[in-house]
């Protein structure tokens, strides 16, 4: 802990109770609906774009919470975040390795709706493809729109949307702490991310207001 930290017995205590009574979560969102507003739009999106990531597990990570992801060859957790067009972040969800894409944003898109109802738009990469596009139509009323490669594309091409979400997760990579998931918990990782995107937007407030 830094040297002007209490104890760290305290300050996980206090990071404890932010976690389960979703304050960090609370001032993540306060956060992002001032930097919608900086930069001219609306608090409550209507689009979003959705993607993945698959992240080594430390030691810490209990064999319940972790799994092989065979397309990455990863080990680990994998995240899953749904961000707006601005790249800032709407949900995240930390689960095993091994679940799939379209299983975890079938649990998501309900969640993501009765928090900002007035999204009416999700663009997806080809690991979506699949009956979530017409569940998400029929149950949802949600357009839940694929963006592929083309056939003849060779090596790396950046996709319409797409690139908004993995510049979030580029940003997101700077914090060391999520460089690997060493949390006992998947709800603790979920907090991490939100305190990493809270510092980001804070400092581009700061910014903005300088």
């Amino acid at each position: 802990m830094p040297a002007d930290f209490p104890t760290w017995d305290r300050v996980y205590a206090f990071f404890r109770r932010w976690r389960d009574h979703r304050l960090i979560t609370e001032f993540h969102d306060r956060l992002r609906n001032r930097v919608r507003e900086s930069e001219g739009r609306e608090t409550e999106p209507t689009a979003a774009i959705v993607d993945s990531q698959s992240v080594k597990a430390a030691t810490s990570v209990p064999a319940p919470s972790r799994g092989f992801d065979g397309a990455k060859n990863i080990n680990g957790r994998k995240r899953h975040f749904i961000v707006d067009c601005l790249g800032l972040l709407l949900m995240v969800l930390v689960t095993p390795a091994d679940v799939t894409d379209r299983d975890a944003v079938w649990g998501m898109l309900p969640h993501l709706l009765a928090r900002h109802r007035t999204i009416q738009l999700v663009w997806a990469d080809g690991g979506y493809v699949g009956r979530l596009v017409d569940w998400a139509t029929n149950k949802l009323h949600l357009t839940l729109e694929i963006v592929k490669r083309s056939d003849d594309m060779r090596g790396f091409v950046v996709l319409p949307r797409q690139w908004c979400v993995e510049r979030t997760l580029s940003w997101l990579m700077r914090s060391r702490r999520l460089a690997r998931d060493y949390e006992t918990r998947p709800a603790t990782s979920e907090a991490v991310v939100h305190w990493s995107m809270a510092m980001l937007m804070g400092r581009r407030l700061a910014r903005r207001r300088t």
